[in-house]
């Protein structure tokens, strides 16, 4: 790595408890005789997503499950500029901690002493962050991996073509960052090259897909009132969803969620331009009474990998 080049970092905020009774997970590093969170560079090749998880199960021997974005810190490191995204998180899973080189004890210790505790503010700050923010359900919006071009497809209707041998590499790669989220339910857009992008998470997860036939590109086209009408139904439950469609009829959708939830979205998060296999995560929270509100959301590209 050349001398001034930016290091990425991914990691979390790992919570349990009650919202009065909280408690939050922080790790003893020997080699820097500090307590801090659960975080580690981005290898090579390696998504931000895979790399906040894969850190917190090395560091902690917890599988999180991962919430709302909290704000990227920046700051330099032995002499190069770090950045470290972060996320709030829950324990999904856990195994048996072994004391090793790069982390010799974990503690899970009330909220109120984790300040005390970190070796560093801007930690604390992160923890108070992740502390203030609601339980979170997430609503990702998907776009279908690269399919075969239309000029070399000589199917009886675009409808059916099919991925690209890079668009199931995609798909594959898709499914642990889809699943750091806690997925449950997962709709697409009856076209082929949706339904191939999540068939494998929908295996994974041992579900089925739902077919939203006014999603794909025909439907919309056809009916495009009933695919908005849709897109606003589906944004308003509960489940924590993936929906997958095409990059013509995103930002109509995108639209009817936004409109729904009455959120805006920044330029830099939504554009009509989502390469294929990007996806956006729209961080809902409900409650009994009022449509869901909105506290996050944030875009992912497989490209940036």
């Amino acid at each position: 790595m050349a001398n001034g080049e930016l290091v990425r970092a991914a990691g979390v905020v790992l919570l349990r408890g009650t919202p009065d009774d909280r408690e939050v997970l922080i790790v003893h590093r020997p080699r820097r005789s500090d307590w801090s969170l659960p975080k580690g560079k981005v290898d090579p090749g390696e998504h931000v997503l895979a790399a906040a998880v894969r850190e917190c199960m090395e560091e902690s021997s917890h599988l999180p499950q991962l919430g709302a974005p909290l704000p990227t810190l920046a700051y330099n490191a032995l002499g190069r500029p770090k950045q470290v995204q972060y996320w709030a998180a829950s324990v999904r899973s856990s195994e048996s901690f072994i004391p090793n080189d790069e982390v010799d004890e974990i503690r899970w210790l009330p909220v109120s002493q984790a300040r005390h505790q970190l070796t560093y503010e801007h930690d604390a700050d992160t923890v108070e962050a992740a502390t203030a923010l609601p339980t979170t359900v997430p609503l990702i919006v998907l776009r279908h991996t690269q399919a075969v071009k239309r000029a070399d497809f000589s199917g009886a209707g675009d409808v059916m073509r099919p991925l690209s041998d890079k668009g199931r590499s995609q798909a594959k790669s898709l499914i642990p960052l889809l699943d750091s989220f806690g997925i449950e339910t997962v709709h697409s857009s009856d076209a082929t090259r949706c339904l191939e992008t999540v068939a494998g998470l929908a295996a994974f997860l041992d579900v089925k897909v739902h077919f939203e036939s006014t999603l794909s590109e025909e439907g919309f086209e056809l009916d495009p009132k009933q695919a908005r009408k849709r897109m606003m139904q589906l944004s308003e439950q509960r489940s924590p969803t993936v929906i997958c469609s095409h990059r013509p009829v995103l930002p109509a959708l995108m639209r009817a969620i936004t409109s729904t939830l009455d959120v805006e979205v920044a330029p830099e998060i939504w554009d009509t331009k989502l390469s294929p296999g990007s996806f956006i995560v729209v961080h809902r929270v409900f409650n009994e009474v009022e449509r869901p509100r909105v506290i996050a959301i944030e875009r992912h590209d497989l490209a940036e990998v």
